[in-house]
């Protein structure tokens, strides 16, 4: 028998996992089995109050007058971290250059989902 990612072997016994279960089911069940393992995967953008985003301002406009390093919380379908100094503020279009290592980063106001001054 081949192996492949699901096959766990323990001695004599090759356990196939939840793929012998498949053929047994629907179509449709596998289908929606597969869309509730990619939901479960999924993060919902936090929504943010009026307070959230007074804090962000607050610390985004320290960390610029400051020239300080900050700490950016990002949503871009997933929740990411970002350092750097913050370079320039853009209130036209809504944005901030963040510099990381000489190279500006251009990061829209919606994005940011926290911030923290590390300075």
């Amino acid at each position: 028998m081949k192996r492949n990612k699901h096959m766990i072997v323990k001695g004599q016994i090759k356990d196939r996992g939840q793929i012998k279960w498949t053929a047994m089911m629907l179509t449709e069940h596998v289908q929606l089995l597969r869309e509730l393992k990619k939901e479960d995967r999924y993060n919902d953008k936090p929504i943010l109050d009026d307070f959230d985003l007074e804090t962000i301002h607050e610390e985004i406009h320290l960390a610029y007058m400051r020239q300080c390093e900050i700490e950016l919380c990002l949503w871009q379908n997933e929740n990411r971290k970002m350092t750097g100094r913050i370079s320039a503020i853009n209130p036209n279009k809504k944005t901030l250059c963040l510099l990381q290592a000489d190279q500006g980063k251009i990061i829209p106001f919606a994005d940011i989902i926290g911030a923290k001054t590390l300075e």
